[in-house]
């Protein structure tokens, strides 16, 4: 297994893992082909310095995991640059296997490296499994998120 930057040819493979949750299952359309926005979405992630899609590939190059990882340059906290990991999905024939965890290792390595001096995500209510698995991971319930709908 290794971790990579998603290609165009991963794109379905991505969303199919989006697709594979129950709140995903709401959210997401995995069509073939699949709707337009997904490659322009994508597109503008990778335009975008400091964006990207990062995925966990088998042997074969399958995808088996994915995640975004985001890295925000901002004033506050003296010119912090943030990292914010989001939309991290684990193939169901992986999970429990440890890879969750590789995959945030990796996340957080890379935005060491970029010198980011904090990692952030938001979490879903309804995703206790996610909350343990989190704070096991040193995260601490720190602020509360909201979202505007538009």
């Amino acid at each position: 297994m290794m971790f990579r930057t998603a290609t165009a040819n991963d794109l379905h493979a991505v969303v199919e893992l989006l697709a594979d949750d129950v709140l995903g299952a709401q959210r997401e359309r995995l069509e073939a082909p699949l709707p337009s926005a997904y490659g322009e979405a994508f597109e503008a992630i990778q335009r975008q310095s400091g964006n990207q899609i990062v995925v966990a590939v088998d042997d074969n190059d399958n995808v088996i995991g994915c995640l975004q990882l985001t890295l925000t340059p901002g004033l506050a906290r003296l010119g912090m640059t943030r990292a914010t990991i989001e939309a991290v999905r684990i193939a169901r024939s992986h999970r429990s296997s440890g890879l969750g965890e590789q995959m945030f290792r990796f996340a957080i390595d890379e935005a060491k490296k970029a010198g980011c001096g904090l990692v952030q995500l938001t979490t879903d209510r309804a995703r206790p499994d996610a909350h343990r698995f989190y704070e096991k991971l040193g995260f601490e319930p720190s602020h509360i998120g909201m979202k505007l709908k538009l």
